[in-house]
């Protein structure tokens, strides 16, 4: 469940930066449909947060460790939420590009964990 989860998360997220990075190459900063994109990425790391607590709470262990697994969870869950709240700071080409790089960001870290669960 976990690794499925990982490859949605980190492909949506690269759709994400993907989509507005096209906006910041478009000199456009980020609009509403930006920040209905990025709140379903953020809604796909929660869930990937949860099931990765639950999993942790039913006994099964990471590879690579608990705690380096929890934060890279946390890291992921707070990615693109900060992302935007600093697109919102610069609301020029560069917001756009900030968020794309918060995408790209969240695309690596699901590697990472990916690979810290043991896949």
């Amino acid at each position: 469940m976990l690794a499925a989860l990982t490859l949605v998360t980190g492909v949506a997220a690269l759709l994400l930066a993907a989509w507005c990075g096209f906006a910041a190459y478009r000199d456009e900063p980020t609009k509403d449909w930006h920040f209905i994109g990025m709140a379903v990425v953020t809604l796909l790391a929660l869930v990937e947060l949860v099931v990765g607590i639950v999993l942790l709470a039913r006994g099964e262990d990471p590879e690579q460790g608990k705690t380096i697994f929890v934060a890279y969870l946390l890291g992921s869950f707070a990615c693109v939420p900060a992302a935007g709240f600093m697109s919102l700071a610069e609301r020029t080409k560069w917001g756009s590009l900030t968020v794309a790089a918060g995408g790209v960001v969240l695309a690596v870290l699901q590697v990472r964990l990916y690979d810290i669960w043991g896949g």
